[in-house]
């Protein structure tokens, strides 16, 4: 496993872990109500979460994001971790697209006008996938270096 980001990994990090950061700090401190609402949806799609705290859940919440998003800013996060967090993110919020009544069309899954903000969302589980696939995909043989054909006379 690689321990730096490849250079051309870093504009899709830097981007994806900026927005995720921003969306964390902005929840940080959310107050009763943004908490509740915040909590609601999440709990209305994945039941289990109704036990919890409004504010406790959505400051767990925040520290996920920033943490997720921290670890997409940092290259020395290996790609592949960071990748498989971002995917595993990026599913939790596609599962509320498409369990939440309301966000998709009937009979279909182009988004309502209130789903279109989920919907984009599968964004982050495509650039995590991208990067465990490279990932993945890289530790085998994609990236070995080619021999010189000087090298290659020799040991012929």
């Amino acid at each position: 496993m690689r321990f730096l980001a490849r250079p051309h990994q870093l504009p899709l990090r830097i981007a994806t872990g900026a927005y995720i950061l921003d969306s964390g700090l902005m929840k940080f401190d959310a107050d009763e109500e943004t908490a509740a609402r915040v909590h609601g949806m999440a709990a209305g799609t994945y039941p289990f979460l109704k036990r919890l705290d409004p504010e406790r859940f959505t400051r767990a919440l925040s520290v996920a994001e920033m943490s997720l998003g921290t670890a997409l800013l940092l290259p020395v996060v290996p790609s592949a971790v960071a990748g498989a967090a971002l995917t595993a993110f990026g599913a939790g919020l596609v599962g509320l697209y498409l369990k939440t009544p309301g966000m998709r069309q009937p009979g279909g899954i182009r988004p309502t006008q209130q789903g279109a903000g989920l919907a984009k969302d599968v964004w982050m589980v495509g650039i995590g996938l991208s990067l465990l696939i490279e990932e993945c995909r890289c530790g085998v043989s994609a990236y070995r270096p080619r021999r010189s054909a000087a090298r290659r006379r020799r040991r012929s």
